[in-house]
């Protein structure tokens, strides 16, 4: 009988050490279902899983071994090792789940400070600080960058007339459309009510133009649908376009050319793009400008 009790005393640790193990799979799983699909990181965390497993395996045929055979209190060294060792497992698996949750709930909370809920892009938070960061850059290493400015024509009408969940959906329909029109390394903000900014970075002059131009027709033939599928809206865009010059000192001056070219875009009849400075005004020369047209 105290033989017995040696035994359920030195085996006891083990099997409650392959308890803690079973336990210590839930967090691994739970990170695992947190991670994308594919990739090392999530192939390790597997092999880790199958590990685990294995340990527990091993920590059941340990105690049955005991079991059909001698233990003596020296026994308890290593059971105690054991038992420690899947608490030790248990509590990296933990901090570890516990870990990824917190930088994930970090990560999105970061990216709803710096993101416009309706549209879906950026906002002038976040496009103020980028603005600094790539004009610094291309000043620094002699890197093109161009800076578009986009407004929505007559959206106010639109509210006024079909109310402002129509104009939420004109927004979010424009915000869907930028995303798909532009480079990975252009940076969509919304500037403020209808106007959008696009910093065009390692873009000079006819490339940014040529951005532009592709903005204004797919805009121009989009066509929004209402959220009760009888109503359908369409609009234009205004744009003004500007590059970054060797006078220029601050950010805050190539957002001052962009908003004067949108500004004369608009005041010649929207629908059109502006380059500033228009080049043929730095000839002295006038440019007839048509309606519905991208002007220059």
């Amino acid at each position: 009988m105290p033989y017995i009790s040696i035994k359920v005393f030195v085996i006891s640790p083990i099997l409650l050490g392959a308890g803690i193990l079973v336990l210590s799979l839930a967090p691994v799983q739970g990170l695992i279902r947190g991670l994308p699909s594919g990739g090392g990181i999530r192939r390790n965390w597997y092999i880790l899983t199958g590990l685990i497993v294995f340990f527990i395996a091993g920590y059941l045929w340990y105690a049955l071994e005991l079991w059909q055979g001698t233990c003596r209190f020296s026994d308890l060294i290593v059971s105690a090792v054991f038992f420690l060792g899947a608490c030790f497992v248990l509590l990296v698996n933990y901090l570890s789940h516990r870990t990824a949750r917190d930088i994930r709930r970090i990560t999105l909370l970061e990216q709803e400070i710096i993101t416009d809920a309706t549209m879906g892009i950026h906002n002038r938070r976040y496009f103020e600080q980028r603005l600094k960061e790539e004009f610094d850059r291309a000043q620094r290493y002699q890197l093109p960058l161009a800076l578009l400015l986009i407004d929505i024509d007559d959206f106010k009408r639109i509210n006024d007339v079909s109310g402002h969940l129509a104009g939420d959906l004109v927004l979010k329909h424009l915000g869907r459309l930028l995303l798909a029109s532009v480079r990975d390394t252009d940076i969509i903000t919304r500037y403020g009510g209808d106007e959008i900014c696009i910093i065009a970075t390692h873009t000079n002059d006819a490339t940014a133009l040529e951005l532009a131009k592709r903005i204004r027709s797919l805009v121009e033939r989009s066509v929004v649908t209402g959220d009760s599928g009888r109503e359908e809206f369409r609009t234009t865009v205004s744009i003004g376009v500007a590059s970054l010059s060797p006078g220029l000192k601050e950010p805050s001056e190539l957002v001052d050319h962009a908003d004067k070219a949108l500004y004369r875009s608009k005041h010649e009849g929207k629908n059109r793009i502006t380059v500033y400075p228009p080049p043929a005004a730095e000839h002295g020369e006038t440019t007839p400008h048509m309606a519905g047209q991208p002007c220059f």
